[in-house]
């Protein structure tokens, strides 16, 4: 798995953050977050802090959020294609810049790139660009949403470039990643995903169940091989369970007499063995869907993702997803020609907001998009939380968790 590194010359001054502090395990009224360059060295009650050389004359910044406002943890997105205009599937690194800046600035301080499918010398080219950015720590890895993905469930992916498992492609693809490659969707039920998944958990990458099309019994049995791929694999910070790429979306609806993966997934997200993603958008599920599925496999075992694309922070219009034309009206994107929804425009800080409107407690939804996709990625030692030792990502968010700024590690990107 990739290590987090930290971009750029950090500022040494002494920050003091002060409000309701929310973090992995509870919320803090009359809370401080201390940060020192570009870690955290306090983080709770406010009255309880008394670290040495935060004296009056040695701390360069002491702000306070609004009396009914948040400190949350900067935001981590394993699912993410771009936005502000960058497509991640291009390979357009000067765009690919601008979108993850974009993207930092909302909030979302820690996030995969991830492809979508295509031509395999299109898939090496993106792979290598965000490797790149990867070491210079301004991403957190890679996530490939395919090639290896069911024609019936294929949603926005181009079908011609879908394939059926292919081992030696998928070493060229993780050699060219040089350990960035973090996870990887692909259909259990397709000729070869076995060893696929023997392979991809051999290297520390978490597979990812999805666009699939399979029954319960292939997606349960898959899960279980993933989970048992990363268990023994030996590789420091890897979760040591696989994930569910947006579940519902691109596989077929839980049936009474055909329950599918969807049924798989939920028994092993209950017990732990797997975290699902979900789109909460309110596009690609519906709000008391979202909340039915906290309710039944609880926030631990829950990703909260964007799916987001190039649209994201702009108007409606057309775009590219990858090789696929796509069409934003009122905010939701379809691919021309087929009307599959072509992934999201929501930010992460939207959709943790929309989660809460649902129903979901405030700790839950922020735990969903922080802590438990930062302890996936196996970097729950550097962000997700707000703690001692993390680095210093801060959001500062009012009452509705409409964004004011955003610290990453120790430096201010919005104003």
């Amino acid at each position: 798995m990739t290590q987090l590194d930290t971009p750029g010359t950090l500022p040494a001054g002494k920050k003091l953050l002060r409000g309701t502090v929310v973090t992995d395990h509870k919320i803090i009224p009359h809370g401080l977050v201390a940060t020192d360059g570009d870690r955290i060295v306090y983080a709770g009650l406010e009255v309880h802090f008394d670290e040495p050389g935060f004296g009056p004359g040695d701390v360069t910044e002491d702000m306070t959020a609004p009396d009914d406002g948040y400190l949350l943890p900067g935001l981590v997105d394993i699912h993410n294609h771009g936005a502000h205009g960058g497509d991640f599937p291009s390979g357009d690194e000067a765009a690919a810049r601008a979108a993850i800046e974009f993207l930092h600035g909302a909030g979302t301080t820690t996030l995969l790139a991830s492809m979508v499918t295509a031509a395999p010398e299109d898939l090496l080219r993106g792979i290598e660009c965000y490797a790149r950015l990867t070491t210079e720590g301004l991403l957190a890895g890679i996530h490939l949403e395919g090639p290896f993905l069911s024609h019936a469930r294929c949603g926005a992916q181009n079908p011609a470039f879908l394939l059926e498992p292919d081992l030696e492609l998928a070493a060229r693809l993780i050699e060219a990643g040089a350990g960035t490659i973090a996870t990887m969707t692909y259909a259990p039920e397709l000729p070869g995903a076995d060893d696929l998944v023997d392979l991809l958990t051999a290297h520390g990458i978490v597979p990812s169940l999805g666009h699939t099309e399979s029954d319960t019994p292939t997606a349960d049995a898959s899960l279980a091989r993933a989970r048992e791929g990363l268990d023994g694999a030996g590789f420091d910070g890897v979760s040591g369970r696989p994930t569910v790429t947006h579940l519902f979306n691109g596989m077929p609806p839980l049936h009474h007499r055909s329950p599918g993966p969807v049924a798989a997934c939920l028994r092993a997200a209950k017990a732990g063995r797997a975290a699902v993603e979900l789109i909460a958008d309110n596009t690609h599920l519906d709000p008391q869907t979202v909340l039915t599925v906290f309710d039944l496999v609880g926030a631990a075992n829950v990703l909260l993702v964007t799916d987001s694309m190039a649209a994201a922070g702009l108007a409606d219009g057309t775009y590219m997803l990858g090789p696929s034309p796509v069409t934003v009206t009122d905010g939701v994107a379809t691919i021309e020609g087929t009307g599959s929804i072509a992934g999201g425009t929501a930010t992460l800080l939207d959709v943790v907001r929309r989660t809460h409107d649902a129903g979901v407690g405030l700790l839950d939804a922020v735990r969903a998009a922080t802590a438990v996709p930062a302890g996936v990625l196996g970097l729950d030692d550097e962000v997700g939380a707000l703690r001692r030792g993390l680095r210093a990502d801060v959001l500062v968010v009012d009452h509705r968790l409409e964004l004011l700024n955003v610290l990453r590690a120790g430096q201010w990107l919005r104003n």
